[in-house]
């Protein structure tokens, strides 16, 4: 596997990262960062969130992801990330299209989770702690 060195606003520095290389990895990075700015928000965030669709979630997201690459760098950004921002890299990196849902409020993702065919819902699902800690709700 290889990796190579990502510069992003969000974390302000250089690093080696084994997800680099993904389409969402401006993203990883900024959760990653946002969990080491707030610990305490993560923390509380994971303790709403943690329920049977989460669960479903995150075992679709990783049977989603089947490339051996894909594995690594969500196992290597599983590693450095908090618990509840673990959810948000696991669609980061199985599906580049939940990079789509960043923007959406916790409201709209709890629609969607509810609403939305899979992936999408499992999408919604596994950002929704993201949201929460994102817009304060």
């Amino acid at each position: 596997m290889t990796t190579k060195t990502t510069k992003t606003a969000e974390t302000a520095e250089t690093a080696e990262t084994a997800w680099a290389h993904l389409p969402n990895a401006r993203h990883i990075d900024a959760v990653l960062a946002d969990a080491r700015k707030r610990p305490r928000a993560w923390d509380a965030v994971w303790d709403a969130a943690w329920d049977a669709a989460q669960r479903a979630a995150r075992r679709a997201a990783w049977d989603a992801a089947r490339d051996g690459a894909q594995r690594a760098a969500w196992d290597a950004a599983r590693t450095a990330a908090r618990t509840a921002a673990r959810d948000a890299i696991a669609a980061l990196v199985t599906w580049d299209s939940s990079a789509d849902l960043l923007e959406c409020t916790p409201d709209v993702l709890r629609a969607m989770i509810d609403l939305a065919e899979p992936p999408v819902c499992h999408q919604a699902a596994l950002l929704l702690p993201y949201t929460i800690v994102r817009f304060g709700q």
